[in-house]
């Protein structure tokens, strides 16, 4: 038998009290005068030896009612398995699940006041000497040491609903983090267990750990939730109609019908709708709207649906330019083409450079790079198009037939791009064109029998080693390459067989190549997300931001500041927000007092499924012998310190002794020898 606490044992120093007390309680006796006492004397002796007898049991019983509490304070058991074990202090880890889905109501009430209060009743069955963690969601650093029954339950009372959620594999590597050292370790995970919370068949525990799930019981309700939204163009003009898609998604088993739909931009609203959505399902509606000014737009699409709300909004933003910004790198025989076709559009901005004279610093600011004609195209002109195709640029490459195979094939080769095999100086036409890419999927209003294509007097051959990444937009006789778009990193290149001279084809005075171009500027650019999900995204993308001496970014927000960490990369600046946002909403990026951005921040979808994993599937997740499952409906959650882990506890049977000890002291006192004595 082995103590949990052994230095109580020190108390039985007090087995003292009952023995001094039996040795100086001396009667004094009053003496009384008899004629005779010969017939007494006998009576005198057997009551004498009676009264010792009494006097021995109650001294038996007070000092084994001693020893028996002082046990029960040093809390005596019985090893498991005949092993010692070491009397060690208990560091115990509770995980309060205070994601969206414990808003739920249940018979007693908000599921996370229930864990709350059953995080206390857990405390309360440890010692005194015990240390407590308070794992939430938000895995805040605060969180990340132990504390004494007083602060946790303080902080306990602290802990709100958060947009952050985590699944069971990372809550439980947290724990571990904390419970470490020589003592009793102790993991509660108190939460409903959504289905969303389990991303493996098996998770990882460590073998010291005493692993306890407590699955709160929720009603499962019908939720629909705005699920994401996307613009069809990553460009915007001032004025120009624009669509959204919007996806909606419903949880529940029965069909939604008529839900409605609100776009609002800039508190104004600009579109309408109403959706029915099958049970189970997904559906996407396109939202159609115009008139805006240059400049950020704050947008927000809400739909309404009770009882769950949290997923009923999406916000998000986005730039409206004054102008697109176009590069055109020009060989010696490029000719006017691209000149004249985006001269005749003030939304574009076009600027030329001579292919010996190209300003490499400023290739970021483009949203469209066009080589036309280039003679000797350079692998350091390659490499700087990679650093502006891995930030997510677009380039389109209209060769020069004259120029040298050789010094191409080394340029091509820089971009990733196919190898040229030769030229072909055989006339030819197009004879397929995919009218369902997204360049020409709305040109056409309908598409016609007899579509007339582009002529080619002469073109390349090319060497495809790998098509994984590439697009065929135009095909020759024999599915040979034309015009196609290939995956560069981030970006895109539109890669022409033939240049735009009359003596190559007609492809630039074809009344396809306005649409091409003009499609394929729009669809280029560096594209931004619309919105960031909160405790996901931490990495925020923008455009290339340059810092002066003593210069720093700030996120602003109404009663919100923070200064984020900010690297450059690929020729893009990627800003790092941590943790720091904990709030959906939009956010201002600024520098000093100039608006360089607005980012939106919304709650995750992955608390809208509003399914959850019954004991039977937490079981099978929990297959060691020290993790535990128990329904708090349906199970009495009995938790004592060190029960789990020592074996058979002996404290209660010792404080039941010691009361019996203590009754048997009052009867023998009342009772043992009290008889009448009449002479």
């Amino acid at each position: 038998m082995n103590f949990l606490y052994p230095g109580f044992l020190f108390a039985l120093i007090s087995v003292a009290i009952p023995v001094i007390i039996h040795l100086f309680n001396f009667r004094k006796f009053k003496k009384v005068y008899f004629s005779n006492v010969q017939l007494l004397k006998e009576v005198e002796q057997q009551n004498s030896s009676k009264e010792k007898l009494k006097n021995l049991l109650i001294l038996l019983s007070r000092i084994l009612a001693v020893i028996f509490l002082v046990l029960a304070f040093a809390q005596p058991y019985i090893p498991a398995h005949n092993q010692k074990t070491t009397a060690l202090n208990n560091a115990v880890s509770i995980y309060i699940d205070n994601s969206y889905s414990m808003e739920a109501i249940n018979k007693d009430g908000n599921l996370l006041d229930e864990a709350k209060r059953r995080a206390k009743e857990l405390v309360k069955d440890f010692g005194m000497n015990d240390r407590f963690q308070l794992l939430t969601n938000n895995f805040e650093g605060k969180h990340q040491r132990l504390l004494n029954e007083e602060e946790f339950l303080k902080a306990l009372d602290d802990v709100k609903i958060s947009a952050a959620n985590r699944n069971l594999q990372q809550i439980l590597n947290r724990q571990g983090n904390v419970l470490t050292g020589s003592v009793n370790k102790y993991s509660f995970l108190i939460s409903d267990y959504q289905k969303n919370i389990s991303t493996t068949n098996k998770l990882d525990t460590k073998a010291d750990i005493q692993y306890s799930f407590l699955k709160l019981n929720a009603n499962t309700l019908p939720n629909v939730a705005i699920d994401s939204v996307w613009a069809l163009s990553p460009n915007h003009q001032p004025g120009a109609n624009e669509r959204l898609v919007v996806q909606l998604k419903n949880y529940s088993e029965e069909e939604a019908k008529n839900i409605p739909l609100k776009l609002s931009i800039n508190n104004q609203q600009k579109g309408l709708g109403a959706v029915t959505i099958p049970a189970g399902k997904t559906v996407k509606d396109t939202l159609n709207f115009s008139g805006l000014n240059a400049g950020w737009q704050k947008g927000i699409i809400s739909i309404k649906d009770f009882p769950v709300t949290f997923d009923d909004t999406l916000s998000f933003s986005f730039k409206v330019d004054e102008s697109f910004p176009v590069l055109s790198i020009n060989g010696a025989n490029a000719g006017s083409y691209i000149k004249a076709l985006f001269a005749a559009d003030r939304y574009y901005e076009l600027t030329e450079n001579a292919e010996s004279n190209v300003d490499y610093s400023n290739f970021a600011k483009y949203g469209l790079i066009v080589l036309n004609g280039l003679k000797n195209p350079s692998t350091g002109l390659a490499q700087q198009l990679k650093t502006y195709l891995n930030a997510g640029g677009t380039v389109v490459l209209f060769p020069d037939l004259d120029a040298n195979i050789q010094t191409y094939n080394s340029f091509l080769s820089g971009l990733s791009l196919p190898a040229i095999q030769g030229l072909n100086t055989t006339a030819s036409k197009v004879d397929h064109i995919d009218l369902q890419n997204p360049i020409f999927k709305t040109v056409f209003e309908e598409i016609p029998k007899n579509l007339d294509l582009p002529t080619v007097s002469r073109h390349y051959s090319f060497l495809e080693k790998n098509t994984s990444n590439k697009e065929d937009i135009m095909l020759l006789p024999g599915r040979k390459p034309f015009f196609s778009k290939y995956g560069v990193g981030n970006g895109q290149v539109y890669l022409s067989a033939s240049g735009l001279n009359t003596s190559d084809g007609n492809l630039a005075r074809h009344p396809v190549f306005v649409p091409l171009i003009y499609r394929l500027a729009l669809s280029g650019g560096n594209e931004t997300p619309l919105y960031y999900n909160l405790g996901n995204d931490n990495a925020l993308a923008g455009k290339k931001i340059t810092l002066g001496k003593n210069q720093s970014l700030k996120i602003t927000a109404d009663g919100f500041e923070a200064i984020p960490e900010i690297r450059q990369t690929d020729g893009k600046t990627l800003i790092y927000i941590a943790d720091q946002i904990k709030n959906a909403g939009f956010y201002n990026l600024k520098l000093a007092d100039s608006l360089l951005a607005i980012y939106s921040f919304n709650n995750g979808r992955t608390e809208s499924d509003m399914h959850y994993l019954d004991k039977t599937a937490l079981n099978q997740l929990a297959d060691k012998g020290n993790l535990k499952i128990f329904d708090t409906d349906k199970d009495a959650v009995k938790l004592i310190a060190g029960a789990n882990k020592i074996g058979q506890t002996l404290w209660k049977l010792c404080l039941i002794l010691s009361l019996i000890f203590i009754a048997a002291e009052i009867l023998l006192i009342r009772f043992f020898n009290n008889t009448k004595k009449t002479i």
